[in-house]
């Protein structure tokens, strides 16, 4: 199977236009949020709780701390949050206040109110993505986005490696989607 498709802003802006118009905007605003600003897995979304995100005055933290079950590999992984990540965060349970009863909730619940199964939220990201017309995105292409960007913004491998959660460099340096602007700007660093 080819690897997703790593989306330019351009499409991003497409996907967000799109999950605007959706029953459950804020709640797929932020799935595809996590997924491009964090890196995240679909499997590691569906397992979030606000406990994860929230501390007990209700601000939301900088990082979220997974643990080994949560996780692909079955390692502990903290998943840093950019200050717009923490906003887009803040915007959904802000207005929640019911969220902020019991912290073991779903940070991001089914119809039925319970977790998504990390199937489920596979599936809803490909609908999203159908209905932006981006029909080679799948789940992963967030996670790759939010990679490869950093890669092109100069991040060193190292420490893209470990905001990925990665234990091998060789498999960050497969998600780096490499295309024709990258080398035309190499190039011209000489």
């Amino acid at each position: 199977m080819p690897q997703a498709k790593v989306l330019s802003d351009q499409e991003l802006k497409r996907v967000l236009a799109v999950v605007a118009t959706m029953k459950h905007a804020r709640r797929n605003r932020l799935l595809v949020m996590l997924s491009f600003q964090a890196g995240m897995r679909a499997g590691e979304i569906s397992k979030l709780t606000l406990d994860h995100v929230l501390n007990a005055d209700c601000t939301v933290r900088d990082r979220i701390h997974l643990s080994n079950g949560q996780t692909k590999g079955n390692r502990q992984r903290t998943v840093i949050l950019s200050q717009k990540l923490q906003k887009e965060i803040l915007n959904f349970v802000g207005p929640l206040t019911s969220f902020r009863r019991g912290g073991s909730q779903p940070l991001i619940a089914s119809q039925k109110g319970g977790h998504f199964s990390p199937t489920t939220l596979v599936m809803l990201f490909r609908h999203i993505y159908n209905l932006a017309g981006l029909h080679d995105a799948r789940s992963h292409s967030g996670r790759r986005s939010f990679i490869t960007k950093l890669a092109n913004k100069g991040v060193s491998v190292r420490v893209v490696q470990t905001l990925a959660g990665h234990s091998s460099m060789q498999t960050t340096q497969r998600y780096i989607d490499v295309n024709e602007g990258m080398l035309v700007e190499a190039v011209e660093l000489v």
